[in-house]
């Protein structure tokens, strides 16, 4: 179900545009929606108690700013593609827990990360912190021929990272595990090395039409399993968009074994998942366009 598209007031865009058009990551905390734009250095904003009626708001994340020529910010974009919620208890740097967002590692300029603090409301409460992620893609480097981070969560004591396939250079999804609290401490600087990965588990997912679905993120189920987004974009490699041909939600077990898949009708571009208490997802859509707004979808699972 269409929520609404993601607006926002001119005049508080970094380029005067009236909405955001890259949305590539969503995390739902307390009544804020945290919205991760792929071109832009900023996170989106919204208060659930008011989606009807009220423009979201930009929350810089990273300094400087970004070309408004379209080609120009591809090139220099950080690539910002997942957030996770951190948990409270696992720093006592973040209180009440920390949103961490990802770069996607597909260029050696897009592996930074940010951290930033959250106050006992769910309210972003401090300054942003940016993390240098070479260390910890190296590996995955050496694993994956293109490596494409697009979604992010927590699952118990694991930091689940997805890699997402492609058509060309490689067309292999796969979730990567880190031990959350390994990966906590290395945030912090209280851990004296870069954490490996704990696992690398692939995901078997079908082709449609001759293009492979990719994970672009996921979120995880009270029960141990994780529910993802994936989309069959027709695109040689990580780097340069292409058409979307379909959309799928998928289920996944707790030993990592696909149990069920959903197409989507009408194949939008999801990018972004996001699961309420209540049982609600919540989704984004990435445009690929800059005069097309992102939206924001809903559906009950």
């Amino acid at each position: 179900m269409l929520v609404r598209e993601l607006t926002i007031a001119a005049n508080l865009h970094p380029r005067g545009q009236h909405h955001l058009s890259s949305t590539s990551g969503l995390i739902r905390t307390g009544h804020y929606l945290y919205l991760v734009a792929d071109d832009e250095h900023h996170l989106g904003v919204m208060d659930v108690r008011e989606l009807a009626s009220g423009d979201l708001r930009l929350h810089r994340i990273v300094p400087g700013e970004l070309p408004h020529d379209k080609g120009d910010r591809k090139k220099r974009k950080p690539d910002m593609e997942s957030i996770a919620l951190l948990p409270a208890a696992q720093s006592p740097c973040w209180p009440h827990g920390a949103l961490l967002v990802l770069g996607s590692g597909s260029r050696p300029d897009r592996q930074r990360a940010v951290v930033t603090p959250l106050d006992v409301e769910g309210a972003i409460d401090g300054e942003a912190t940016v993390i240098d992620l070479h260390a910890l893609y190296a590996p995955l480097r050496g694993e994956f021929a293109d490596l494409n981070i697009e979604g992010a969560f927590v699952l118990g004591d694991r930091l689940r990272l997805l890699q997402r396939a492609n058509t060309g250079r490689d067309s292999r999804n796969a979730c990567i595990d880190f031990s959350l609290q390994e990966i906590v401490d290395w945030l912090t600087q209280a851990g004296t090395s870069t954490p490996p990965a704990a696992r690398v588990h692939p995901i078997t997912l079908p082709t449609f039409n001759g293009v492979p679905l990719g994970l672009t993120d996921g979120a995880a189920l009270d029960n141990g399993e994780w529910i993802f987004s994936a989309v069959a974009e027709d695109t040689a490699d990580s780097f340069n968009d292409g058409a979307c041909a379909a959309c799928a939600l998928g289920w996944v077990s707790a030993d990592g074994e696909l149990r069920r898949l959903e197409w989507i009708d009408g194949a939008p571009k999801v990018e972004g998942i996001a699961l309420a208490p209540d049982g609600l997802l919540w989704m984004v859509t990435d445009a690929d366009d800059p005069e097309r707004a992102s939206v924001l979808l809903s559906a009950a699972v």
